[in-house]
């Protein structure tokens, strides 16, 4: 299977609106095994991995949660904060040491309203991110859950 990069905001974002969200992060860092947030809690803010992977999970009911993507270096953690209702539709862990920058998704989105040029530069590359995702997710659970040899044909 090929597949593609995660959109990264170094790539996705202006010079000057990614040095201004930048300047709005904090470091954090999770050991191996924390849990970052879980499917259906409050998004309210989101993060870039400085060193470290992150394994976005989906709940199965009566199955183990379901690995979607592993994620790396440069890579955002969270689209949740960016849409109403704000809340997390999938789960994330630490799967090794993690440092990340941590952004307040309250404060991201009220610069975005007052910039309406970086609002939609940030809308672009979420939403770039989202859609990768969602193709990930679709094909990882095809890969899980699909009768083996299924190609849609009966």
């Amino acid at each position: 299977m090929i597949t593609t990069p995660t959109p990264s905001m170094l790539r996705a974002l202006p010079a000057e609106h990614r040095h201004r969200l930048m300047r709005l992060g904090r470091e954090v860092s999770f050991p191996q095994g924390a849990r970052l947030f879980e499917e259906g809690s409050r998004a309210d803010r989101f993060w870039i991995i400085r060193t470290g992977t992150v394994e976005l999970d989906m709940h199965v009911p009566g199955r183990r949660a379901a690995v979607i993507e592993t994620l790396h270096h440069n890579e955002l953690v969270g689209w949740s904060w960016l849409f109403a209702p704000h809340v997390w539709h999938l789960g994330a862990e630490a799967t090794t040491p993690v440092r990340t920058y941590e952004f307040n998704a309250t404060t991201v989105r009220l610069m975005c309203q007052d910039d309406p040029a970086m609002g939609s530069a940030i809308a672009l590359w979420v939403g770039d991110v989202l859609a990768h995702r969602l193709r990930s997710a679709r094909t990882r659970l095809l890969d899980l859950y699909a009768p083996y040899g299924a190609d849609g044909n009966v």
